[in-house]
C-alpha cells in the first residue's frame, strides 16, 4: 500500500478549516525551506548575501535558488548554488529547466552540481522568454516530468517539483494540470511545492483533489509575504495567483507608511501559515525575494528560533 506523507495523513484525519491553534511553546516549531534569486549586480549580490546570513541560524531545510526565464540566469543561479555548497552550512537546492537547452546541456548542469555537492533540485518545466511562446527545444526535456526522469538516471537527486493551487496559466484545464503534477511525481520527484496563494482554502481544496488524484507525496505550501500590494497584485496576474479584495482592504492608506505595511504583511502570513498548522501542515516554503526581515520576523511567530551563528562555517 502507498504510503501517504504525514501532512496528508493529518489532513485526511482533521478539520478542514480550522481556527489559529492555541499558543503551544512545547510544541516543535514547522519546517521551513527559503528561495532567493541570483542577483544581478554587485549592490544586489550584497542584498542577497545578507539575506542568506540573517536567514541562516533558522536552519531551514533547504534553501533554492531560481533559474530566469529561457535559462537566463544559468551562470548565476550556478556560482550562488556553489558558493551556498561551498562556503556555508546550508543545504542547496538549483532551480533547473528544460527551456532552451538540448539534453546533453541540461544533463551537464546537473551532473555539475551534483560534483559541486548539490544534491537536490527543483525541476521545472521553465518559462519561455518574454513574448514568445513555450516550446520544447530540439532535443531537449519537453517537459519538467520528463526532466525528473532524467535526472534519476545522472544521480540521486532529491527533486522537487511545482504545484498550482489555482492551475497553472498555461494548463488546458485543472485536472489536466493535476495529471501533470501526478506525472512529475511519478517520474521520480520527492516533493511539490506550490505556487503562493493568498486564500488558504485555495491550498486545502488542492490538496483535497490531489488525494483524490491519488498524489501521496508532500505538497509544501509557498509562502510569499507581501510587503509591496501594487507590486504582487500586478505579478499574480502574470502568474495567476488570485488577490482577494480583503488583501488589497489592509493595505489601503499604506503607500507611504513602510513600516505599516511590514507589519499588515507579517500579520497576514503568520496568520495564513498558522492556520494551515490547524489543519495538519507542518512545512512550508517562504519566497523571500532576498528580503530576509519579514521572512525572519514570521519565522520567530512560528517559534523557529536561531541555531548557531552566521552562514560561514
Amino acid at each position: 500500500m502507498t504510503k501517504v506523507a504525514p501532512t496528508l495523513q493529518r489532513w485526511l484525519a482533521g478539520e478542514r478549516i480550522g481556527p489559529l491553534p492555541a499558543r503551544n511553546t512545547s510544541a516543535p516549531p514547522p519546517a521551513l525551506s527559503f528561495e532567493f534569486f541570483p542577483p544581478k549586480t554587485p549592490a544586489l549580490k550584497q542584498q542577497l548575501w545578507h539575506c542568506i546570513h540573517r536567514l541562516t541560524p533558522l536552519a531551514p531545510r533547504f534553501v533554492s535558488v531560481t533559474y530566469g526565464a529561457g535559462g537566463s540566469t544559468h551562470a548565476r543561479t550556478h556560482a550562488t548554488v556553489s558558493r551556498l555548497a561551498r562556503e556555508t552550512s546550508l543545504v542547496p537546492a538549483a532551480h533547473l529547466t528544460c527551456v532552451g537547452a538540448t539534453r546533453d546541456e541540461v544533463d551537464a548542469v546537473a551532473r555539475g552540481y551534483w560534483a559541486a555537492g548539490v544534491r537536490h533540485i527543483v525541476a521545472l518545466r521553465g518559462d519561455a522568454p518574454a513574448g514568445s511562446a513555450y516550446a520544447p527545444h530540439p532535443g531537449g526535456y519537453d517537459y519538467a516530468s520528463d526532466l525528473v526522469a532524467g535526472l534519476r538516471r545522472i544521480a540521486d537527486f532529491e527533486i522537487s517539483v511545482a504545484a498550482y493551487p489555482e492551475t497553472h496559466p498555461s494548463a488546458m484545464s485543472a485536472q489536466a494540470d493535476l495529471d501533470n503534477l501526478k506525472r512529475k511525481l511519478d517520474s521520480g520527484a520527492t516533493r511539490a511545492i506550490t505556487q503562493y496563494f493568498f486564500d488558504t482554502s485555495t491550498y486545502l481544496r488542492f490538496l483535497d483533489r490531489a488525494l483524490a488524484a491519488g498524489i501521496t507525496a508532500p505538497i509544501v505550501p509557498g509562502i510569499m509575504p507581501v510587503s509591496n500590494y501594487e507590486q504582487a497584485a500586478r505579478f499574480s496576474a502574470l502568474c495567476g495567483t488570485s488577490v482577494p479584495a480583503w488583501l488589497g482592504h489592509l493595505f489601503e492608506g499604506t503607500e507611504n507608511d513602510p513600516e505599516i505595511r511590514r507589519i499588515v504583511a507579517s500579520i497576514v502570513a503568520a496568520e495564513q501559515v498558522r492556520t494551515l498548522q490547524a489543519n495538519g501542515v507542518d512545512e512550508f516554503h517562504f519566497y523571500t525575494l532576498n528580503r530576509p526581515d519579514l521572512t525572519y520576523a514570521i519565522a520567530h511567530i512560528l517559534g523557529v528560533r536561531p541555531k548557531g551563528g552566521l552562514a560561514d562555517r
